[in-house]
């Protein structure tokens, strides 16, 4: 394999974000005695969906979403709680809960003689306590967390916040999930990519990764016969 670089999304590549997700809602929204929470995250999603896009636009910090998602969640649900302090309780919970997909590790792992970096878009409280509580530091030289750098992908300046002395982007490939966030960010780096797609969800966009795989296990392949 050509790639002395290999970048890593987080959520939705390595980490099963949507059961950390499901979990963290839930218990957020028992807290101030809501009954089957579970009725109202698609609601939830879609807000939160709404306003990551606005964040890989540009327009909003990751920062901002904290508030944001809960404070219209609550007006859509004619509630009134403070959405600072449900937001807190929410990235406590996202922190605490969620585990990495079953062959993630076995990736990380035979790879890690190579330089990995990890790229991606979220709060650092949240991303950093993962980091810790699934042991996944010694994995990475450089992460750049986009809630901390004020960059996110797709802009390729996040990629500079990785502090790699002697970065090529010829042998450097990034893996990541999203078409419009990780692999838009790729092309715009002029870096290879490698699209998680485990859902087989067509590519009906003008982004076209590198390759694509299903399974992470069909990574190191993939990435072997570029």
């Amino acid at each position: 394999m050509r790639f002395t670089t290999i970048v890593f999304d987080l959520d939705h590549t390595l980490l099963d974000s949507d059961s950390s997700e499901r979990l963290a809602f839930t218990q957020t929204l028992q807290s101030i005695g809501v009954e089957r929470p579970e009725q109202h995250l698609g609601t939830y999603q879609g807000i939160n969906v709404a306003l990551w896009k606005q964040v890989e636009h540009g327009d909003l910090s990751p920062n901002e979403v904290k508030v944001l998602r809960f404070a219209q969640l609550l007006e859509r649900l004619d509630i009134d709680e403070n959405p600072e302090l449900l937001g807190e309780r929410y990235l406590d919970g996202l922190g605490n809960m969620g585990e990495l997909y079953p062959e993630a590790r076995d990736l990380l792992d035979s790879v890690a003689e190579r330089r990995l970096g990890l790229v991606t878009n979220g709060i650092g409280s949240v991303q950093r306590r993962r980091l810790e509580r699934l042991d996944l530091d010694r994995y990475f030289t450089g992460v750049a967390i986009s809630g901390e750098v004020g960059v996110a992908k797709p802009d390729p300046e996040i990629f500079s916040h990785l502090d790699f002395p002697d970065w090529t982007p010829e042998q450097t490939v990034i893996i990541g999930d999203s078409l419009t966030s990780d692999i838009a960010a790729g092309i715009n780096a002029n870096i290879a990519t490698c699209w998680y797609n485990p859902s087989s969800t067509p590519n009906t966009g003008p982004t076209i990764p590198t390759v694509e795989v299903q399974q992470l296990s069909d990574v190191l392949g993939a990435l072997s016969s570029l």
